[in-house]
């Protein structure tokens, strides 16, 4: 029997970069996936969801085109055609990786990966069994919908992130329960192509985790949108009438109410997937497992990554994840840094925010400062007609070393980029004031914030 360096079990973006990165250093690897290479990301999340977004930016750019002297005629739209779009996408993706992957000799077996020990992993495909040997072993298994438990939930059709890229014919309603990040995305998606939607969210407000400021931001572009967004609600029960779903909302004042709608979109987050390892005896932190600094588990040559050991559960983590197992597999100890992970939300209001937040920083009891710019001040936002935004740094009040960024505005999930680097090299405010930007050019924003947090602001 051969013998692997590694075996990695799930081909998404941690799962396949890890194989890449591994291969390239001269491991023998072993890939394996029960479904489709890209993994969530690539095939029901990140690429999907993007693309069908700047379809609602085309569509909202046309119908504003009249500020600007352009005059449309007759603009329509087909949901088969969005939909074969994006499936066009995502196989040119798909093909990437697969060339990719055999062009670095990385051995790639479809099927349902099973954990049988230590260094053993059987492989499941049509009833067949192959069992294959390694030193290493990466559970790089990803995430499956949260289905919450509803009430009458199970007696009607309802869609999750898996479902509704492939709906061939646009609702015309729909409801959302969860103001998440899928959830804002998606009931952008869907408002700009012609839905009435309704956004039900447990929490006070909508992308709770991130900026409060930016939450609002958010919260009232898409509710003038024609947004419905119901906060502060609990969905207790779900029922189908006439082939529409009925859903009991309860205020946490206790007064009810039905909302009604011709789709239901479920997008309350995702719980781990955790098919590789019913036979070993792993460690878990509730239903992820459970990981040291390394990312090694309980069981010394086996590491995780990804959505299934929780925490921050975005496509670039798992990643830099799959990067560090490696390079602790080739002897090099390294340890995952997540104090500068960019959040992005690719709403046609985009946000994005870099390193600790205000309220982590007031849990601390930090010594901070915040500066805001608004982006209205800025010459290219004004051309683009996007001026509606900001960006906010957050910085040692004695030193001015970086400690966060919020960002809002147009393309900033694109500039957060500038931030990470910023703050990946340990940069200041007073480092950030001196870089020249291009002109005119969203960036500005940068040199505009830091030189006005150190008391020289320029316009």
């Amino acid at each position: 029997m051969t013998t692997f360096d590694v075996i990695i079990i799930g081909g998404g973006p941690g799962g396949y970069v890890a194989a890449l990165r591994g291969a390239s250093e001269g491991l023998r690897v072993a890939l394996i996936e029960a479904e489709q290479l890209g993994g969530t990301c690539l095939n029901q999340g990140c690429i999907p969801s993007k693309t069908y977004l700047k379809n609602a930016e085309i569509l909202e750019e046309i119908e504003q085109g009249k500020q600007r002297g352009i005059l449309v005629k007759d603009v329509d739209f087909s949901m088969e055609g969005m939909v074969s779009y994006k499936n066009s996408v995502l196989n040119n993706l798909r093909m990437g990786i697969q060339s990719l992957l055999k062009a670095r000799k990385i051995e790639v077996f479809n099927g349902l990966g099973l954990i049988k020990n230590s260094q053993e992993v059987e492989v499941i495909s049509n009833n067949e069994k192959t069992t294959l040997s390694t030193k290493n072993i990466i559970i790089a298994t990803g995430s499956r919908p949260l289905i919450p438990k509803v009430d009458g939930l199970e007696n009607v059709q309802y869609h999750t992130t898996d479902t509704i890229f492939d709906l061939k014919t646009l609702p015309k309603s729909m409801t959302i329960v969860g103001g998440g990040v899928i959830g804002v995305e998606l009931a952008d998606v869907f408002s700009s192509l012609g839905s009435k939607v309704t956004i039900i969210e447990y929490s006070n407000r909508i992308i709770a985790m991130e900026d409060e400021e930016a939450s609002k931001a958010l919260h009232k572009k898409l509710h003038d949108k024609g947004i419905n967004i119901l906060t502060n609600h609990l969905v207790t029960s779900v029922s189908e009438e006439n082939g529409c779903k009925m859903l009991v909302v309860e205020k946490k004042s206790g007064e009810k109410d039905v909302i009604s709608s011709e789709e239901l979109l479920i997008a309350v987050g995702r719980t781990p997937n955790n098919s590789a390892t019913k036979h070993i005896d792993l460690a878990y932190n509730g239903a992820f497992i459970k990981v040291n600094d390394y990312l090694q588990t309980n069981i010394s040559s086996i590491y995780a990554v990804g959505d299934v050991i929780g925490g921050y559960q975005l496509a670039h983590v798992a990643s830099a994840e799959g990067l560090t197992v490696i390079e602790n597999i080739l002897g090099n100890q390294k340890k995952m840094d997540y104090s500068i992970v960019p959040r992005c939300i690719y709403t046609n209001l985009q946000i994005a925010s870099i390193g600790q937040s205000e309220n982590d920083l007031k849990s601390k009891g930090v010594d901070y400062t915040v500066t805001k710019y608004n982006l209205f001040g800025n010459g290219k936002a004004q051309t683009l007609g996007k001026k509606d935004g900001f960006v906010k740094v957050f910085t040692d009040s004695k030193y001015g070393e970086i400690y966060g960024m919020c960002m809002v505005g147009p393309y900033v999930t694109e500039l957060i980029g500038q931030g990470s680097a910023y703050m990946s090299l340990e940069g200041t405010v007073y480092e950030m004031a001196e870089m020249i930007q291009p002109h005119p050019s969203l960036s500005e924003i940068f040199m505009e914030v830091a030189n006005l947090s150190i008391g020289k602001g320029v316009h």
